[in-house]
């Protein structure tokens, strides 16, 4: 049987697939090292946010079960919302004239959908104070008051159409699957919404700390920034060192 012979054309084609293959096996560790690392820093934020919004407090901080809406805030809301049911949830604000116009028929809307059981889910209907918890209106980007969302595990929907008792509930019961999903990347409990999360709670946990260092320790606004400023020098250097020596691990062993 005849060998078939290369001709010069096709061994450059050959040498450069070769090394395409080299480099992308070569880069396959770095890439598990950058995924890990990704969902090791979207834990530890979901962590944050988790310890961040709920107080030391007994299991009975969760909203008793009612009739009517139920009120989340940033120390109810994952722990309500891990309780297997469908949640439809309404950003309010109190100075909005729509959202106190609405009000009672939201208030209809639960009624209705706490007396009912659905074939598809369950559907618990809340409300939360978007003006005063900007760190969930942070993570669910609500760009205007009212905003409704129907939340059923990670899955986020939006709800867009006109606001009036019986289109939320047909929303909720049976329309929502023809909304598409909110992505899980940058939905509410994806890696970015736990990080605009984050940065919101940090931005006020910081705005508070320095507060206290002008009025209540008496110190200089110029030296109150400088001590924050150094704190989180100090904190960054060592989240860089921690993240450093886990790599390093990693690359040794890999």
């Amino acid at each position: 049987v005849p060998v078939p012979q290369l001709s010069q054309r096709m061994v450059p084609s050959i040498l450069n697939a070769s090394a395409t293959m080299k480099t992308k096996i070569h880069s396959l560790p770095l890439l598990r090292r950058m995924t890990f690392a990704s969902f090791l820093i979207a834990t530890i934020l979901l962590s944050w946010n988790n310890w961040a919004g709920i107080e030391f407090v007994s299991a009975a901080a969760a909203p008793e079960k009612a009739e009517g809406v139920i009120q989340l805030t940033a120390k109810n809301f994952d722990k309500s919302l891990s309780d297997g049911n469908a949640w439809l949830i309404e950003f309010y604000a109190p100075w909005c004239s729509h959202c106190t116009r609405f009000a009672p028929a939201y208030e209809a809307v639960a009624k209705q959908l706490h007396s009912e059981k659905n074939n598809k889910h369950n559907v618990k209907v809340a409300k939360i104070d978007g003006a005063a918890e900007r760190a969930l209106s942070s993570r669910f980007s609500v760009k205007g008051f009212p905003t409704f969302f129907l939340v059923n595990g990670w899955t986020v929907r939006e709800y867009a159409g006109n606001r009036s008792q019986e289109n939320l509930v047909k929303f909720a019961t049976e329309t929502y699957e023809e909304v598409e999903a909110m992505p899980f990347l940058f939905g509410p409990f994806g890696p970015m919404g736990q990080l605009r999360s984050f940065l919101m709670r940090s931005g006020a946990w910081v705005v508070g700390l320095y507060e206290n260092l002008t009025e209540t320790r008496g110190l200089k606004p110029l030296i109150a920034m400088a001590v924050l400023c150094f704190g989180g020098i100090v904190v960054g250097l060592i989240m860089i060192v921690v993240l450093g020596v886990f790599m390093m691990s990693k690359m040794k062993q890999d």
